[in-house]
């Protein structure tokens, strides 16, 4: 392996002999140049991997040096060595990206420290975070052998997300494909205990049921219009737990965390039914019922969730709560732009409620556009594409005009998405809905054993058109494909990203509770 290589620059360098004595002992290659003008001579004939500069040169100064080697090697990482503890010239170092700052008298471990943290940092975490997730392996892979709770269903998908993430930050690939395999065994073993236990949290017979998406507003979101000051609840549809920890950094500069906890939704995780849950505050059957002219059905013409904003009324009228409210659903970048003009006017409602349809058009344009296949070709890219967006829209915007009124803000979801790459055959009539997670009909034929079988719709709280009506789900990352022209299909829609069935993406899902710094 090549030694790294140290251009230390500094007009008293006969003075650091000792110092650079101890890095050659340590295996580097020190260069040495005693003032600014020889010390970029040298980045120009010499391979340099990090510069330690001294802030105090005659001619060219430290940070004049500085600036000049950020124009030509940014890459570079610099140490900026200074008698000065003045906090303008640090201000300054820092606004010209340093990588470290040093105060005079520097002793050898200070350096040496300061080197391993810039050139050793990306490889000393990669081991660490090796070493880690393969201790956590055996607990994680003993715990999935257990009888789990739906609450310790949530901290084994939270900490499987946790290692995706550490794994993903740390560069190493040596782990990652251990890791995906633990997460399908994982979502293989979560399939069984929904299977096991669903249906029970909806019959009064289970002791175990979890946070779900009809009961969210009323046991989560609803106690906090008592407190005082507006409420904003920004639901980013399909947004799953591990895209919302890679946006939280962002809302950190902004607001401090009051709650993070993750919910069920409901079944099909799909947005008809579940975000009309989550308004209506009732499951989809008792919506059907009850507000027969605000539900549409999978075989009924017209859009799906036109009518949130009427359910959403009536749930706040059964809560009691008689309170100004507003309700804007953006499907678009200028619908977000108006949206963003509007924040003022709405620092009248105690309840601001924002639907933002982004995620849900990026993982339905990933299966519908070749560009956007090729940009989210992985679960990697997948995240780091919604961050991207985050950065670029106009809800980044209206998150920052929320931070600066002092407002609280709830950040959720109604379903979270899986990438599909395993098809399951499926047969049904011309009325069988398209969606490729779950279906539901009165003559379907599939292979009982990958999917979850309701075959009383009742019995889920979801509408029963038809007598021999049944709905299912499919398993793990698998996808309802159809005889007919069947290679073409499954070829079209494997590896996209897709909801409405059972996956621990889909049904677990972030709930976040931010009040303004």
């Amino acid at each position: 392996m090549e030694k790294i290589t140290i251009l230390w620059a500094d007009d008293e360098i006969d003075l650091l002999k000792p110092h650079i004595l101890f890095l050659e002992e340590k295996g580097y290659v020190v260069f040495t140049a005693n003032n600014g003008e020889d010390a970029i001579d040298m980045l120009k004939e010499k391979n340099i991997d990090i510069v330690l500069l001294d802030e105090n040169m005659p001619g060219l100064s430290g940070l004049e040096t500085l600036v000049k080697i950020k124009n030509i090697y940014e890459h570079i990482p610099v140490v900026m060595i200074t008698k000065s503890e003045e906090e303008s010239i640090m201000e300054d170092a820092i606004g010209s990206k340093i990588s470290d700052y040093l105060i005079k008298p520097v002793n050898p471990m200070q350096i040496l420290l300061s080197i391993k943290k810039n050139l050793d940092n990306k490889r000393l975490i990669s081991e660490k975070t090796t070493s880690g997730y393969q201790q956590d392996f055996r607990n994680i892979g003993m715990t999935l052998g257990g009888r789990l709770s739906s609450s310790e269903w949530a901290e084994v998908y939270k900490k499987l997300v946790f290692w995706e993430l550490e794994l993903e930050r740390s560069g190493d690939t040596s782990m990652a494909e251990v890791l995906k395999m633990q997460k399908t065994e994982a979502n293989a073993q979560f399939f069984k205990f929904v299977e096991a236990n669903y249906l029970s949290w909806f019959s009064g017979k289970s002791s175990d049921t979890p946070q779900l998406s009809h009961t969210l507003f009323k046991n989560k979101i609803a106690p906090l219009l008592d407190k005082e000051g507006p409420v904003f609840v920004l639901l980013i549809d399909n947004l799953r737990y591990d895209q919302w920890k890679m946006l939280q950094p962002i809302f950190n500069e902004y607001f401090r965390t009051e709650e993070e906890s993750t919910f069920y939704s409901i079944l099909p995780t799909a947005t008809q039914y579940a975000r009309n849950a989550i308004f209506a505050g009732l499951m989809p059957s008792e919506i059907e019922k009850k507000y027969p002219k605000l539900w549409l059905n999978d075989e009924d013409e017209g859009g799906k969730n036109m009518h949130e904003e009427e359910l959403l009324g009536e749930q706040l009228k059964r809560l009691g709560k008689n309170i100004k409210v507003s309700y804007t659903k953006v499907t678009n970048h200028a619908a977000g732009k108006k949206m963003v003009e509007n924040i003022p006017n709405m620092m009248e409602n105690k309840l601001n409620v924002i639907v933002y349809n982004f995620v849900d058009m990026l993982s339905h344009s990933r299966t519908e556009m070749e560009m956007i296949r090729e940009l989210a070709d992985d679960e990697s890219a997948y995240r780091s594409i919604t961050v991207s967006w985050f950065e670029h829209s106009p809800l980044l915007d209206a998150v920052r005009l929320i931070a600066d009124k002092k407002c609280r803000v709830v950040v959720t979801t109604d379903h979270g998405t899986i990438k599909v790459t395993e098809p399951s055959r499926v047969v049904g009539d011309k009325n069988t809905n398209t969606n490729l997670r779950y279906k539901q009909g009165k003559s379907l034929n599939y292979n009982k054993r990958e999917v979850f079988e309701v075959k009383n719709p009742s019995d889920a709280f979801l509408p029963k058109q038809h007598v021999s009506q049944a709905f299912i789900f499919a398993k793990e990352d698998r996808f309802f494909a159809y005889p007919n022209n069947y290679n073409h299909y499954v070829t079209y829609y494997r590896n996209t990203f897709q909801h409405g069935g059972v996956s621990l993406e889909e049904m677990i899902i972030p709930f976040i509770s931010l009040s303004a710094k």
